[in-house]
């Protein structure tokens, strides 16, 4: 049974009021949040240092009882986001300019080092060569080796050492050497040389002047005898008289070389093949075992350097008769 209103206190009034009132409010933030329409709740300071949670506010101004509480935190401005993006940047260039700056240091110091060992090395070759020494008889007399001359064209005649590779200071020295005496023939000087490899067999003459060319292969004067401790050195050329030697660069270590004298024939087998500059004349140097050295121009019908083939005596068949 309802009581009028007149039997309601004025307590039961305000309360039945309040909860009314709390009840729409509730209803139509409700509708707002559907709609998108509410503000998040804040965390704002009260009268008294106080601090605690305000009411939804709808867009349309009006305060919401009703929602949950949000942060206090908003988003930072763009400038300062690109102040802290700039400062991100100046720092990773000092760090890179510091790390050049370290590796520029490293690199000096190791030139610096390698400068004070180079001048190190000067100033002890300086010194040593100060020092008097006894200078040793030269053992071989010649300024180029044997064989040069220029390529051959037709209807020219053969043109011997004065060759455009020759520097000009030996020229004098090749005009006034001398070749030594042509010695008396024997049985103990090479006969004949004989390279099965790339089917040689030619006579061996004293001397590698032009002239003894002519004849076949050319036995330096005063070069190891067949058998004998020293090197026998043997020339003779590539694209002219008989193209005796055209084919010393197919030859390979083990190739056999067989050199005949008038009583014996000696057996050398190769271990080095190589080219040279024409004023290389050290390839020629003895030997204190038995040895011998093919040589003569190369390439072929060009004649600026020279073909190198070195070989070791190995030994001889016993009673073999040249």
């Amino acid at each position: 049974m309802t009581r009028g209103i007149e039997k309601f206190s004025v307590e039961e009034l305000e309360d039945a009021l309040l909860k009314k009132r709390q009840a729409q409010r509730q209803s139509r933030l409700a509708r707002l949040q559907a709609q998108g329409r509410v503000l998040d709740v804040t965390q704002v300071p009260l009268p008294g240092g106080r601090s605690g949670p305000v009411a939804p506010v709808a867009m349309d101004g009006i305060p919401q009882t009703a929602g949950p509480a949000a942060g206090t935190r908003r988003t930072p401005p763009r400038w300062r986001w690109l102040a802290n993006r700039a400062l991100l940047l100046v720092e990773l260039a000092a760090l890179i300019g510091f790390l050049v700056l370290i590796v520029a240091m490293i690199s000096s110091i190791r030139e610096l080092n390698a400068d004070a060992a180079a001048l190190a090395a000067e100033r002890s070759a300086v010194e040593q060569a100060s020092v008097a020494a006894p200078t040793a008889e030269p053992v071989i007399d010649l300024v180029v080796l044997p064989g040069g001359h220029r390529p051959p064209v037709a209807g020219r005649p053969i043109v011997y050492q004065e060759v455009g590779f020759i520097p000009e200071h030996l020229l004098p020295l090749i005009d006034a050497y001398v070749p030594p005496p042509i010695p008396t023939p024997s049985v103990e000087q090479p006969r004949q040389i004989v390279i099965p490899a790339i089917d040689v067999n030619a006579p061996v003459v004293q001397g590698h002047e032009p002239e003894q060319l002519k004849k076949g292969v050319g036995q330096a004067i005063g070069s190891a005898m067949p058998g004998q401790d020293g090197n026998m050195v043997l020339s003779a050329h590539n694209d002219i008289y008989g193209e005796i030697f055209r084919h010393l660069d197919k030859l390979e270590p083990g190739d056999e070389v067989v050199v005949s004298t008038g009583r014996q024939s000696y057996t050398y087998v190769i271990n080095q093949i190589f080219t040279v500059d024409p004023t290389a004349v050290e390839v020629m140097a003895p030997t204190d075992y038995a040895s011998l050295t093919l040589i003569s121009c190369y390439p072929y019908l060009v004649n600026n350097k020279r073909i190198i083939v070195k070989a070791d005596l190995v030994d001889p068949p016993a009673g073999r008769d040249g």
